[in-house]
């Protein structure tokens, strides 16, 4: 796909997510629409079922032959030939219930089973994060790079994967190791803009030790798209067929 038509093709996507951003700032967050799932602290609402009908509709209508992968999906197809959009509705639900304003709609969209572009959205501060594979990544059509700094000098962000209790301790561990060589901490409840955040500059490592292909798809390439790297913990790539752990880092941290 030539270089116009690939943008076109994120305008609109961008056009779609920024859409169902408006369905998050408008919401009713009573807690009539709560639903627990599986996991300690999981929740969805009435709310993420919403958002991921509409952009399963609206996406469908860009890219009709792509293969849809939601977060609240029971079955979900495999991504492995042609387009394939993997997305979460609303990144931080435990935010939004709370009416915290760290959630986001994340955006993924995959090639062959590679990752070719992502968009996330933070519709409370209108922040539109974007890449396209060797392209770069952008926040609100600006470019954007990963901070130089060190580790001694950065902030760390990290998940505590509270879907998974048996990672909770470790998790803590983790962060007070790197809270030790670090300017210090940082837990925003959302792994997609905590990687758009590591991508901005804004700190300089993000770990988590469970994140599902929905949480990652998008802002791990926005990552790598403004310089950065993303792995597992474990230094191995990261994968969009299963959970995995995820460590992000400007390159220096």
């Amino acid at each position: 796909m030539e270089k116009e038509k690939q943008k076109k093709l994120l305008n609109q996507i961008t056009e779609t997510v920024r859409a169902c951003g408006e369905i998050i700032l408008h919401a009713d967050r009573s807690k009539n629409c709560i639903d627990a799932k599986t996991g300690h602290a999981n929740f969805v609402t009435t709310y993420d079922k919403k958002v991921q009908k509409e952009l399963q509709k609206r996406l469908l209508k860009i890219l009709p032959k792509a293969v849809f992968v939601g977060e609240e999906e029971d079955i979900h197809a495999s991504i492995a030939k042609g387009y394939a959009f993997i997305v979460d509705p609303i990144d931080g639900t435990t935010n939004f219930i709370k009416d915290y304003h760290m959630s986001a709609v994340s955006v993924g969209l995959t090639l062959d089973g590679e990752r070719f572009m992502g968009v996330v959205y933070n519709p409370y501060l209108n922040e539109m994060f974007t890449a396209i594979k060797g392209q770069g990544a952008f926040l609100n059509d600006a470019p954007i790079h990963v901070s130089s700094e060190p580790l001694e000098n950065g902030v760390v962000l990290f998940g505590t994967a509270p879907y998974y209790e048996e990672l909770s301790k470790k998790s803590f561990e983790m962060a007070y190791d790197y809270f030790q060589r670090s300017l210090d901490v940082r837990r925003s409840g959302s792994a997609a803009l905590d990687l758009c955040t590591v991508a901005a500059g804004r700190a300089e490592l993000f770990f988590e030790l469970r994140l599902c292909p929905w949480d990652l798809a998008a802002g791990s390439l926005i990552v790598e798209e403004a310089g950065g790297k993303v792995t597992t913990t474990e230094g191995t790539p990261i994968t969009l067929h299963k959970p995995c752990s995820a460590i992000a880092t400007n390159g220096i941290a």
